[in-house]
């Protein structure tokens, strides 16, 4: 089975305030849809087009997975709290196998 994959890379944090609410409600519940952080943070360096602001890549076991995750009201209760604090660049993707 593919594994499947959060990938966000925010372009803009307007609202820090916002960001730090849905952080602590995103973490819990990404974690009990299963998810695992592999990375979360501020790139080190970027290159080509890229925008030295957070990024978060979390891994599920499968893609079906990582989109009930963003469906879950958890979930969408940390998309609530973060509202218009960020413009990200949010893709589920799967994994090689």
């Amino acid at each position: 089975m593919t594994k499947g994959y959060w990938v966000s890379a925010y372009k803009e944090i307007s609202n820090p305030e916002k960001l730090a609410a849905y952080v602590e409600l995103a973490g819990p519940a990404i974690i009990k849809a299963g998810g695992k952080f592999l990375i979360r943070g501020i790139p080190a360096e970027t290159f080509e087009h890229g925008i030295k602001e957070r990024t978060v890549v979390v891994e599920f076991e499968t893609i079906e997975a990582a989109l009930n995750a963003h469906k879950s009201a958890d979930y969408l209760k940390a998309l609530e709290a973060l509202d218009d604090g960020a413009i990200r660049d949010f893709r589920i993707i799967g994994g090689i196998e």
